[in-house]
């Protein structure tokens, strides 16, 4: 999983699959048996593996699930597969405006409905019409946003959409509703928020941008920043000193390294500000 994930860390997973299309992947969940641990991975840059790795199947949607169009209403569908910042740019080429922010946002779709990202003020809720969403027997369904529970980094089916005994479901698709403008303008916008990321970001070393959700009323860089630990590391991995929200491999770092900074990051602030952190990245697999 090292190959998969932004940190560049991670050991192996028992099994792997790369769809050809929504259509063939829904034949395959049909036909993993019931008790099959499943996973659905995009770009990994949220992902943290342990190295003992993953039990069960991890399913690749980067570049399998991967439409955007335009619909005859008007929406912008994309695929779960398809980066954030794919979408950004055909917002813009075909005249729309306020999908600018997704090009901040370093995954796919169907991570970006998953945790409600955002970034540069929006959040990806904001401009979601309806979903379309894949369960673990095959089907699809359109979903609408009154479905769920959303919040700040938070997206979750209601008990009463869920319904008794209904299956996992996973984000694969969305359609996003922009209002026309000028596109030359969002492109602008698009540039200046990427030239910002690089300005602020530790865009050269492998990172999972933020690690910790900002706490009510304040930022976790800036609790992280005041306890002094830019720069700290534990092994290879590091407190970014050019963002004390990312942690960085800075060449030879291992998960474990990644897993126990974190950890002492968040116990340090607790103790010297008072503040638990949350994580915003997922941790996945076995000690090894």
């Amino acid at each position: 999983m090292r190959r998969h994930t932004s940190w560049r860390v991670g050991g192996p997973v028992d099994r792997a699959y790369r769809p050809l299309d929504l259509d063939d992947l829904c034949v395959f969940l049909a036909r993993v048996p019931a008790l099959e641990p499943i996973w659905l991975v995009g770009l990994g840059s949220n992902l943290l593996v342990r190295e003992g790795g993953v039990r069960g199947t991890i399913v690749f949607t980067h570049a399998a699930l991967d439409a955007i169009v335009i619909t005859a209403d008007g929406l912008v569908f994309a695929e779960a597969g398809v980066a954030s910042p794919k979408v950004s740019r055909f917002a813009a080429t075909h005249q729309f405006e306020g999908a600018e922010f997704l090009a901040g946002i370093p995954g796919t779709v169907g991570g970006a409905l998953a945790m409600n990202a955002g970034c540069y003020g929006a959040e990806t809720w904001e401009r979601v019409e309806k979903v379309l969403t894949v369960d673990r027997v095959g089907n699809t369904r359109v979903r609408l946003p009154s479905d769920y529970v959303i919040g700040y980094r938070h997206c979750e089916l209601t008990v009463a959409a869920a319904g008794p005994g209904t299956p996992t479901e996973w984000f694969a698709g969305a359609w996003f509703r922009f209002p026309h403008g000028d596109g030359a303008a969002s492109r602008r916008r698009i540039r200046e928020f990427l030239a910002r990321r690089i300005a602020t970001q530790p865009l050269g070393q492998p990172n999972a941008g933020s690690v910790f959700r900002n706490p009510p009323g304040d930022y976790a860089a800036r609790l992280i920043q005041d306890c002094g630990l830019k720069g700290h590391g534990i092994g290879g991995a590091m407190v970014s000193p050019k963002h004390a929200n990312f942690i960085v491999n800075t060449g030879t770092a291992s998960a474990a390294d990644i897993e126990n900074l974190i950890r002492e990051v968040r116990a340090t602030v607790k103790r010297e500000r008072g503040v638990l952190l949350e994580t915003e990245v997922r941790i996945l697999g076995e000690a090894s």
